[in-house]
């Protein structure tokens, strides 16, 4: 709990005055459907891929291009990308203030969650400035790869060590991904007493399913990064498009991109429930 003599306290009340406005709130709950749909079509086109029917495997910018190509692509990506924006303002509110009134002392524990929600922001902000991009027509909405930033951090002095820490950690996110999926810690999150029982039943299995995959495919990243250090070669280091690819080139791979894909597409419609479930607490 924030004490009175906090240097974030002249600010809270502002947020708080924020974040207690019904619009914040839409705003929050339109971000969980705008990543929900992202992951969605990123799990159908891997799994199209996998069954052969002309899919591909992608990543986020990839399920975006998707959407422009649409008819009234550029309106609905519009949409997403408020959805976008409106995620990211609550990842930056989770990250500074406690709008789920956890009321837990500051421990590393804590701190690690709060780098979470940082790097969530950070990384789904440049997700929204990809869809700007789309939107506008802009060089196809091609941005920064982890690749090109791998490269850049191996240039560095100490970068490769950063890197090959930044592995360890996406690894670390990825075992805690499937310890919260085997645990079914998400269930704490939702206003469980407002569904049916059979809403219940499968919003858990959905989660489980869905986060579980986001848990193996970033074990899969983190060791391509780590993988980047330790050859000094940032061409190694993938995304989650490249990690479904790497996935399809393995022995049975259809079956494991497969498998993948079906547990990115639950997550998509977990997350989409998560819109209308989720707990978004006010300072």
């Amino acid at each position: 709990m924030t004490k009175p003599n906090s240097p974030i306290e002249p600010i809270k009340q502002p947020i708080k005055q924020v974040t207690s406005h019904l619009w914040f709130e839409r705003l929050a709950r339109l971000g969980y459907a705008a990543k929900g749909l992202v992951y969605l079509i990123v799990g159908l086109l891997a799994m199209q891929a996998a069954i052969g029917s002309g899919g591909r495997t992608t990543d986020t910018s990839g399920a975006l291009k998707a959407i422009v190509t649409q008819q009234e692509g550029k309106f609905l990506l519009s949409i997403v990308t408020l959805g976008i924006a409106g995620y990211v303002l609550w990842r930056l509110v989770q990250t500074f203030f406690d709008p789920e009134n956890r009321g837990q002392p500051i421990n590393a524990k804590q701190i690690a969650r709060r780098l979470g929600y940082a790097c969530s922001a950070i990384g789904y902000a440049g997700l929204a400035f990809t869809a700007v991009k789309l939107i506008m027509g802009l060089g196809g909405g091609d941005s920064e790869t982890i690749e090109d930033w791998t490269i850049y951090f191996l240039d560095q002095p100490f970068g490769r060590w950063l890197v090959a820490l930044g592995g360890i950690m996406v690894i670390g996110v990825g075992i805690a991904f499937l310890f919260q999926a085997y645990k079914a810690k998400f269930r704490r999150h939702l206003q469980l007493q407002q569904m049916s029982s059979a809403e219940r039943v499968w919003t858990v299995r959905l989660g489980r399913l869905g986060i579980a995959a986001r848990g193996f495919v970033f074990g899969i990243i983190g060791s391509f990064l780590v993988l980047a250090a330790i050859q000094i070669d940032g061409s190694k280091a993938i995304g989650l498009g490249g990690a479904l690819a790497i996935l399809a080139q393995q022995p049975f791979g259809a079956w494991l991109l497969g498998a993948v894909a079906l547990g990115l597409t639950a997550y998509g419609i977990y997350s989409l429930l998560e819109s209308r479930y989720r707990r978004i607490a006010n300072l």
